[in-house]
């Protein structure tokens, strides 16, 4: 009976031991549990931090890229729009002004004493001459401001009529399709780009491609209008086209950027040029 009651003591110590050894364990699981925890949320919390940082500064360089592309399109269609009063300053000086003073002079000829019929027959003959040409000439600039036909019939009636002169003055075979149904007239703007476009695209085909077959489709496709062109020129290496693009190149793309469509280059060195642009 003694020994017992000595003993109990020792059992209930042993007992109190156990209990506090795993309350210890516990609590140092419950430690690394909560620092386990703490090392993965700041983990995290970097990760989305850096994350972001990244994502933001890409968008900011994708930004600047669209600024300065912006920039490119504003300077050319500046350049683009220099170039074309240069031309038509040259045309009316050359074509229109150098004539129209050759007329003042023979009109003065005319107010001579003494002139003989035959003489005054002549000189009459040259002023109908030279203002006929003027007259032509003046047409012609006019034209090629804003063409009368793409003004009262639409783009239909002026792409057929751009690629008859280009057929007549390059012997080279133009085919255009419109799948297209006629043509809202109010949206004048939009005809004179695409008109503008097609004017380009042609001057590259026969300048740069010497291209001799070209195909020209308007269609619509998944609700949007585009337009496809095609030429048989020497075409181009794309690589090269992204690190030069010329003003022709640039002055199309501003105009795409105007319509809010997209454009399309598929070409290879020999294989001519697909164009395909929305609008």
């Amino acid at each position: 009976m003694e020994k017992e009651l000595f003993r109990r003591p020792q059992y209930q110590g042993h007992f109190m031991n156990t209990n506090t050894i795993q309350e210890n364990d516990l609590l140092v699981v419950i430690i690394y549990t909560c620092a386990a925890f703490l090392l993965m949320a700041t983990v995290l919390v970097l990760f989305y931090h850096f994350s972001r940082k990244k994502i933001v500064q890409h968008e900011l360089e994708k930004r600047d890229l669209q600024i300065s592309h912006q920039k490119d399109l504003l300077k050319a269609t500046i350049i683009t729009q220099e170039e074309e009063r240069k031309r038509i300053a040259q045309d009316l000086h050359d074509d229109i002004s150098s004539k129209l003073n050759i007329v003042s002079l023979n009109t003065h000829l005319l107010t001579a004493s003494g002139l003989s019929e035959n003489e005054l027959a002549e000189i009459t003959g040259h002023i109908i001459e030279l203002t006929g040409k003027a007259l032509e000439n003046s047409r012609r600039i006019a034209h090629d401001l804003l063409p009368p036909v793409l003004e009262k019939f639409g783009l239909h009636a002026a792409i057929e009529e751009l690629c008859h002169e280009f057929k007549s003055a390059r012997q080279a075979e133009i085919h255009f399709m419109n799948k297209l149904p006629p043509f809202n007239m109010a949206e004048e703007e939009t005809h004179l780009q695409v008109f503008r476009i097609l004017q380009e695209l042609l001057n590259n085909s026969f300048r740069h491609g010497k291209a001799t077959t070209i195909h020209i489709v308007l269609d619509e496709v998944d609700g949007k209008r585009l337009c496809a062109y095609t030429d048989n020129g020497k075409g181009f290496d794309p690589s090269e086209m992204k690190n030069k693009k010329g003003l022709g190149m640039k002055n199309i793309e501003s105009r795409i950027a105007i319509l809010n469509g997209n454009l399309t280059f598929d070409s290879a060195v020999n294989r001519g040029v697909q164009v395909t642009f929305t609008f």
